[in-house]
């Protein structure tokens, strides 16, 4: 047991690896051997890197002890800000960058607000989910503007790879998760955001600037979803005011069934990717498998509080194991 647990500890995305092992063989059968078909696999991870991106902020910001509830409005807004300024003469590459700090702003408006007036990050994120899904609205004039054709949105849409398998946003998505997992594993600044999400006293009387640390880990999580947003916007052609309504709660899902602890200080970027491709599978091969679409929400529902309730389980097993012992 006491092998077992330091196991999950030291890779608790593995339960969800596991997991999704497990589905994949079971939707395989389901579809009569569907699922694994090469244009299944193509549009599966078409779609993971807009669900993964965010993931991944989000569970980077609840390894530091925070949520943010607003990503899904950020998800819609970010995009619409570009799409309007590139319909009025502004080119791409500026466009987009004008986007990413627009979102940059946001969280740290979120961050900012969080630690200076002491309150919970799930009431300030609120707050904005409700100020950015208003502003993506307004600033639309209540119709969806149209892209222009001379963007380079092929640099983001086009498939590539062995068999045209991935699009060009799973190699965005690759390169960011690669930078974010060293950055988390093997840098002081991802020592620096376990500590604050683990033991806040602890970190700030070693000297880790916790609420730098905080507030980059907001802005952070915030750039991620907009420019997950901006990957979808261009996979579809066009800013649609409604888009990415529910994927706060998706991500959530997704960073804790991939590992990530509620309470701080524990979590992986590989258990955020496993958790949002474990989403991406469950909601495909219930198709696949002609189970009614409906039920989509009670499976992750379902599945997200049996890991909370695992982790609680490992957690308090441990405690008593390191008493005992």
């Amino acid at each position: 047991m006491k092998k077992l647990l330091k196991i999950y500890f030291e890779k608790p995305e593995l339960a969800g690896i596991m997991l999704l092992l497990v589905l994949i063989i079971v939707f395989q059968v389901r579809s009569d051997g569907v699922f694994l078909n090469a244009d299944n696999v193509r549009g599966v991870m078409g779609i993971l890197p807009e669900v993964g991106l965010v993931a991944i902020g989000v569970t980077i910001l609840m390894i530091c002890g925070e949520f943010d509830l607003s990503v899904g409005s950020v998800f819609a807004l970010m995009p619409m800000c570009v799409a309007i300024m590139l319909n009025n003469g502004i080119p791409f590459w500026p466009a987009v960058l004008v986007g990413l700090l627009i979102c940059a702003t946001i969280g740290f408006v979120n961050g900012f607000v969080t630690i200076r007036f002491a309150i919970p990050s799930f009431i300030a994120t609120l707050g904005m989910l409700f100020i950015a899904r208003s502003l993506t609205v307004v600033i639309s004039g209540g119709f969806p503007p149209l892209l222009p054709a001379d963007i380079p949105s092929s640099m983001f849409t086009q498939f590539v790879g062995p068999g045209s398998l991935f699009r060009m946003s799973f190699i965005w998505f690759a390169i960011i998760a690669i930078v974010a997992a060293a950055v988390l594993s093997l840098t002081n600044v991802g020592n620096w955001i376990r500590a604050t999400g683990g033991f806040i006293e602890a970190a700030a009387s070693m000297g880790i600037p916790v609420k730098v640390v905080k507030i980059g880990c907001f802005m952070l999580c915030s750039i991620l979803a907009g420019f997950a947003g901006l990957i979808q916007v261009l996979r579809l052609g066009s800013p649609l005011p409604s888009i990415g309504e529910g994927l706060e709660l998706q991500a959530v899902a997704a960073a804790v069934i991939g590992g990530a602890a509620l309470t701080g200080g524990v979590g992986t970027v590989t258990g955020a990717i496993v958790g949002a491709l474990l989403i991406r599978v469950i909601d495909n091969g219930l198709v696949l498998s002609q189970v009614d679409a409906n039920w989509f929400k009670f499976a992750v529902g379902a599945l997200l509080v049996l890991a909370v309730i695992g982790n609680a389980w490992l957690r308090r097993t441990a405690r008593r194991i390191k008493v005992g012992a």
